[in-house]
């Protein structure tokens, strides 16, 4: 059995990936923002910022470089989108080829970023699950280095850094809110705050891969639907960040995608920044009253991703 990255592995995750990935701002709101009167100190965290566009370049170079020296084949992904343009852009600063297969519903900004990156880019198959199938068998053939968009636990390592990031920046929180898909972020969040902070995961009623795994008491897989399918569309929790969920207490709550584009819109209209739909997911918890915080709360948002179609923002 793999062991569960803990607060140790991420802080070898911070040490390796240091000076290689930004120290993204946080924006502490003003009582009453987003008409949230009853929150005392609502704490933004803009990973959109992050290198290409998302959280994962943290996960992905945290794989890449604890691996040691890679094949010479390069490295190899399945993704939506987020996670390969991480991987494509660790192979651009580190000068390995890289080799990213995405489904069909990937949006076409987000794959053209893949080619902006330097990558070799496979589009087909309806999902995640397809993609993730078609580069197993690419990766056989090939030797290169893998890197999963949640199920590693170096990858899941170099997500908490975010969380400890987080920390050192805003102080402590009550609780966060985050967005969940395969559960790498999720995870990386638990090894780092574990039962110190409550941690509310927020699905989309049309990805609710936790939500369905906690209601069967183990993974199931999930159909795959709406706005952020493209982000968050894995078929089936992470087995990482699954049994991190079940090791520390997390909230699990789904929110209708009319919500998500609300809150999507909220962010760019209060603060101009651009997020993702998948991004917007967290928030949209709190906006919709979906998550309802006691009176004074301390709550943190992460908006995990920037990779958005700016004409939906208008």
């Amino acid at each position: 059995m793999i062991p569960l990255p803990d607060r140790a592995a991420v802080e070898a995750a911070a040490a390796r990936i240091a000076g290689r990935v930004r120290s993204t701002p946080v924006v502490a709101l003003e009582r009453g923002a987003f008409g949230l009167d009853r929150v005392r100190g609502l704490v933004l965290k803009l990973e959109s910022l992050q290198h290409a566009g998302s959280f994962k370049p943290r996960g992905a170079l945290n794989r890449v470089l604890a691996a040691g020296r890679p094949p010479g084949a390069g490295l190899i992904a399945a993704s939506g989108g987020n996670h390969g343009a991480a991987v494509a852009w660790v192979g651009r600063v580190l000068g390995l080829p890289a080799e990213i297969f995405v489904p069909a519903i990937a949006s076409p900004a987000k794959v053209r970023r893949l080619r902006d990156f330097g990558a070799t880019v496979h589009v087909g198959g309806a999902g995640y699950s397809e993609a993730l199938a078609a580069c197993e068998v690419r990766r056989a053939e090939s030797g290169a280095l893998a890197v999963h968009a949640y199920d590693d636990p170096d990858v899941v390592a170099g997500a908490g850094t975010l969380a400890r990031e987080f920390e050192q920046q805003a102080g402590a929180l009550d609780s966060v809110l985050v967005a969940v898909g395969g559960g790498g972020l999720l995870g990386g969040l638990l090894a780092w705050w574990g039962e110190r902070v409550r941690v509310i995961a927020v699905e989309s009623v049309g990805c609710p891969t936790l939500h369905d795994a906690l209601a069967a008491g183990h993974p199931v897989d999930v159909a795959v639907s709406g706005l952020v399918a493209d982000s968050l569309g894995a078929r089936r929790i992470g087995t990482l960040g699954w049994q991190l969920a079940r090791r520390y207490p997390v909230t699990s709550l789904l929110v209708e995608d009319a919500a998500i584009r609300d809150a999507q819109h909220a962010l760019w209209r209060d603060l101009r920044v651009a997020a993702e739909p998948g991004a917007a997911t967290a928030l949209a918890a709190l906006l919709s009253g979906a998550y309802r915080p006691a009176a004074g709360e301390r709550v943190g948002v992460i908006v995990c991703g920037g990779n958005a179609d700016l004409a939906a923002l208008v």
